[in-house]
Protein backbone atom coordinates (compact mmCIF):
# COMPACT_ATOMS: atom_id res chain seq x y z
CA UNK A 1 0.00 0.00 0.00
CA UNK A 2 1.78 3.49 -0.77
CA UNK A 3 0.47 6.77 -0.21
CA UNK A 4 1.04 9.60 -2.64
CA UNK A 5 0.09 13.25 -1.81
CA UNK A 6 -0.12 16.23 -4.23
CA UNK A 7 -1.63 19.80 -4.34
CA UNK A 8 0.98 21.42 -2.51
CA UNK A 9 2.78 24.86 -3.51
CA UNK A 10 3.47 28.54 -2.85
CA UNK A 11 0.60 31.05 -2.12
CA UNK A 12 -0.03 34.45 -0.94
CA UNK A 13 -1.64 34.85 2.63
CA UNK A 14 -5.06 34.65 1.87
CA UNK A 15 -4.85 31.96 -1.06
CA UNK A 16 -6.14 28.62 -1.53
CA UNK A 17 -4.83 25.27 -1.85
CA UNK A 18 -6.36 22.15 -2.60
CA UNK A 19 -4.23 18.79 -1.21
CA UNK A 20 -5.25 15.12 -2.58
CA UNK A 21 -3.64 12.30 -1.38
CA UNK A 22 -4.49 8.85 -2.84
CA UNK A 23 -4.36 5.53 -1.48
CA UNK A 24 -3.05 2.51 -3.25
CA UNK A 25 -2.40 -1.32 -3.12
CA UNK A 26 -4.16 -4.23 -2.26
CA UNK A 27 -6.76 -2.15 -0.01
CA UNK A 28 -9.91 -3.90 1.48
CA UNK A 29 -10.90 -0.85 3.16
CA UNK A 30 -9.79 2.05 4.64
CA UNK A 31 -10.85 3.43 8.14
CA UNK A 32 -9.89 6.55 9.51
CA UNK A 33 -7.95 9.37 6.96
CA UNK A 34 -6.42 12.10 8.46
CA UNK A 35 -3.87 15.15 7.72
CA UNK A 36 -0.63 16.15 9.57
CA UNK A 37 1.67 18.54 8.77
CA UNK A 38 5.33 19.92 10.18
CA UNK A 39 7.16 22.96 9.83
CA UNK A 40 10.79 23.02 10.17
CA UNK A 41 11.98 23.04 13.98
CA UNK A 42 8.20 22.15 15.54
CA UNK A 43 6.33 18.85 16.05
CA UNK A 44 4.32 16.75 13.70
CA UNK A 45 0.74 18.06 14.51
CA UNK A 46 -3.19 16.79 13.48
CA UNK A 47 -4.68 18.86 11.07
CA UNK A 48 -7.55 17.28 10.23
CA UNK A 49 -8.97 13.47 10.51
CA UNK A 50 -12.17 12.04 8.66
CA UNK A 51 -13.78 8.62 9.71
CA UNK A 52 -15.07 5.70 7.77
CA UNK A 53 -18.04 7.35 8.51
CA UNK A 54 -17.30 10.91 7.20
CA UNK A 55 -17.12 12.63 10.70
CA UNK A 56 -14.69 15.20 10.71
CA UNK A 57 -12.56 16.59 13.45
CA UNK A 58 -10.14 19.58 12.99
CA UNK A 59 -6.87 21.59 14.56
CA UNK A 60 -8.25 24.79 16.47
CA UNK A 61 -6.15 26.61 14.06
CA UNK A 62 -7.51 25.27 10.98
CA UNK A 63 -11.20 25.42 11.70
CA UNK A 64 -13.18 27.30 9.41
CA UNK A 65 -10.94 27.80 7.04
CA UNK A 66 -9.77 23.72 6.26
CA UNK A 67 -12.23 21.25 5.10
CA UNK A 68 -11.35 17.54 4.79
CA UNK A 69 -13.58 15.14 2.72
CA UNK A 70 -13.32 11.55 1.24
CA UNK A 71 -13.69 9.91 -2.15
CA UNK A 72 -14.19 5.94 -1.08
CA UNK A 73 -14.66 5.06 -4.31
CA UNK A 74 -10.94 6.96 -5.43
CA UNK A 75 -9.87 6.06 -1.79
CA UNK A 76 -8.80 9.49 -2.34
CA UNK A 77 -8.71 12.05 0.90
CA UNK A 78 -9.19 15.99 0.10
CA UNK A 79 -7.87 19.10 2.16
CA UNK A 80 -9.23 22.06 0.51
CA UNK A 81 -7.22 24.69 2.61
CA UNK A 82 -8.77 28.26 2.43
CA UNK A 83 -7.52 31.85 3.91
CA UNK A 84 -3.99 30.44 4.02
CA UNK A 85 -1.56 32.02 6.61
CA UNK A 86 1.90 32.21 6.54
CA UNK A 87 1.84 30.20 9.39
CA UNK A 88 0.55 27.30 7.84
CA UNK A 89 3.64 26.90 6.04
CA UNK A 90 4.51 23.32 6.27
CA UNK A 91 5.06 19.95 4.90
CA UNK A 92 1.90 18.75 4.99
CA UNK A 93 1.43 14.60 5.26
CA UNK A 94 -1.67 12.14 4.86
CA UNK A 95 -1.96 9.00 6.71
CA UNK A 96 -4.49 6.49 6.74
CA UNK A 97 -5.92 3.04 8.89
CA UNK A 98 -6.14 0.65 6.23
CA UNK A 99 -7.08 -3.30 5.81
CA UNK A 100 -5.08 -5.11 3.18
CA UNK A 101 -6.50 -7.85 1.07
CA UNK A 102 -6.22 -11.15 2.86
CA UNK A 103 -5.80 -9.38 6.63
CA UNK A 104 -7.55 -8.20 8.92
CA UNK A 105 -5.83 -6.15 11.23
CA UNK A 106 -6.06 -2.47 10.37
CA UNK A 107 -2.22 -0.32 9.63
CA UNK A 108 -1.08 2.62 9.66
CA UNK A 109 0.67 4.27 6.56
CA UNK A 110 1.92 7.49 5.96
CA UNK A 111 2.38 9.39 2.35
CA UNK A 112 5.41 11.56 1.65
CA UNK A 113 3.78 14.50 1.89
CA UNK A 114 3.71 17.83 0.07
CA UNK A 115 5.20 21.25 0.34
CA UNK A 116 2.84 24.14 1.52
CA UNK A 117 4.53 27.71 1.59
CA UNK A 118 2.81 30.99 2.72
CA UNK A 119 4.07 34.01 1.39
CA UNK A 120 2.98 37.34 3.44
Amino acid sequence: VQLQASGGGLVQAGGSLRLSCVASGSILYINRMAWYRQAPGKQRELVAVITGGGSTNYADSVKGRFTISRDNAKNTVYLQTDTLKPEDTAVYLCNAVIVQVGTYSPRDFWGKGTQVTVSS
